[in-house]
């Protein structure tokens, strides 16, 4: 009996980070050094190294003892998971501790493993390359709030700016205001006033990572009763996440509704991270609040990448890991991708370069689906695009995804699909789902998903038409059911259906 499933890709060893923070000690094991890296386990334990730091200037006994045995925990997963690839970082609590130094050496040897204690400006730098890991195309500035820190670092594309921290974790604005906001706001602006990285964010992107903002975010979509619950890439426009930001730090943080969504622990930390941002957003304008939901860890892993590795897409290799393990032919989705190019490129219609790397995504993941009952394919297949750990993508494009392999499954019915992710597309969007997913009912039909059919039957359009083009060898694959699924893809770019077959050799 093998000792992993089938369902886990072969791309070498896993490897493991274990992040010891000022709030909280986390254990994540990834399948492996890849560009979109799948987590394999993920357990954190808030053990608040950082609370009173800056007033006692050392951390507290209790949680060192949870730290300490939370790492005996995380060690022995790691030895039943096999992993022999681990990495330890340790962030500001440790920084900032007389009693760190101390610390960090009994954490090297429960963990028996070494601890890289990283500087701020490195924190950030991790950051930022964790949101350039997940996020296509960022631009604008990553602010990374833990329990004792804030770094923030101007991020465009692969380039970065300069980074800087400030001890406005948290906790560590816990402590010195003394549990008064008013002080608190004080020390904000203060930190925040006239630096260069407030300057660059004026109406750009401001991403946010961090524990505490992800769980504001929470709140915030639980609020809204949004269609998706996936945290990252979740967009808040500025002017509603100051006004959301003013309400949490105003009221108890066990009256909001959905606080049961955070943790207890984390609790008191809401109006402190709710005021950080709050300030952020009041000095520097952004246009909008991004949450990344992958940060230090993820960078980490960015940063041990070779070069080529960092600059593939990594929504595609996402895709392609699902189309590897759930497809029926692997090849065949990526058939599908040249089939709908020579397609698209006859329809005369515009398809920027997103787009067709949303087309691409779209054709690898739509047979991932195959293996459920057929009246529940297309429901299935909804279900896992819209909630699956993509990266690179924002709500809207997973949108389109899920909707084009439903149409995919379930004709093109408005009916049929629904309506609350289709709120999250434009009109556009929602239209080129529909053609694609039309366009993919002819094809499965034509090759039963198997490879090498489609490149024999190109779909083109001329003279008016959509034309099926079967060589003789295929010929007997115009049926009516073919035929009636081409002319429903004819309808909704404004042609006529017509196969194309041609002439059978002499006997």
């Amino acid at each position: 009996m093998p000792q992993s499933g089938q369902g886990r890709l072969k791309v070498g060893e896993p490897i493991a980070i274990i992040d010891i923070g000022s709030n909280s000690v986390r254990l994540v094991a990834y399948e492996g050094l890849v560009r979109a890296p799948t987590p394999i386990f993920n357990e954190k334990v808030l053990c608040g190294l950082g609370r009173n730091v800056l007033s006692t200037g050392r951390l507290p006994t209790d949680a060192i003892d949870k730290a300490l045995s939370t790492l005996a925990r995380f060690r022995v997963l790691c030895e039943a998971m096999q992993i022999r690839e681990i990495r330890v970082l340790a962030t500001a609590a440790a920084r900032d501790a007389a009693n760190g130094a101390e610390f960090l050496a009994r954490c090297e040897r429960i963990s028996g493993q070494p601890v890289e204690l990283i500087s701020g400006k490195r924190e950030a730098k991790l950051s930022a390359f964790g949101v350039i890991s997940g996020i296509w195309k960022p631009d604008g500035v990553v602010g990374d709030l833990g329990g004792g820190s804030l770094e923030m670092i101007e991020v465009k594309g692969h380039r970065l700016g300069a980074g800087t921290t400030m001890p406005l974790g948290g906790l560590a604005l816990q402590d010195r205001s003394g549990g008064s906001m008013k002080k608190a706001t004080k020390l904000v602006r203060e930190a925040l006033d006239g630096l260069p990285q407030v300057e660059a964010m004026r109406g750009r992107a401001f991403y946010a990572v961090g524990g505490t903002w992800r769980a504001l975010a929470r709140l915030h979509m639980k609020q809204r009763g949004y269609p998706l619950h996936v945290m990252h890439n979740y967009v808040i426009p500025a002017t509603d996440a100051v006004d959301f930001a003013r309400l949490v730090e105003r009221v108890e943080a066990d009256t909001l509704d959905s606080i049961e969504s955070v943790s207890a622990a984390r609790r008191p930390l809401l109006a402190y991270g709710a005021l950080v941002m709050e300030q952020i957003i009041r000095l520097a304008r952004p246009s909008e609040v991004v949450v990344s939901a992958l940060g230090v860890r993820e960078g980490l892993l960015y940063e041990l990448l070779d070069e080529k590795q960092r600059t593939e897409d990594p929504l595609l290799a996402s895709a392609g890991d699902l189309n590897l393990l759930r497809s029926r032919s692997p090849r065949h989705g990526e058939e599908l991708c040249g089939w709908t190019d020579r397609f698209m490129a006859s329809t005369g219609l515009d398809e920027t370069g997103d787009e067709r790397r949303l087309r691409h995504a779209a054709c690898l993941l739509a047979d991932i689906g195959w293996r459920a009952h057929p009246d529940y394919r297309g429901e299935q297949s909804l279900n896992i695009i819209a909630h699956a750990a993509f990266v690179g993508i924002d709500h809207p494009g997973r949108a389109y995804l899920a909707l084009a392999v439903a149409y995919r499954h379930m004709g093109l019915s408005e009916d049929a699909v629904s309506p609350r992710l289709r709120e999250l597309a434009s009109t556009r969007m929602i239209d080129r789902a529909r053609i694609l997913g039309a366009a993919m009912r002819v094809a499965y039909l034509v090759s039963a998903a198997m490879p090498g059919m489609l490149p024999l039957a190109p779909l083109v359009c001329a003279h008016g038409q959509v034309e099926l083009h079967l060589p003789a060898e295929l010929a007997s694959l115009a049926s009516d059911r073919v035929f009636n699924r081409l002319k429903q893809l004819a309808r909704v770019i404004g042609r006529v259906p017509a196969f194309v077959t041609a002439a059978a050799p002499a006997a």
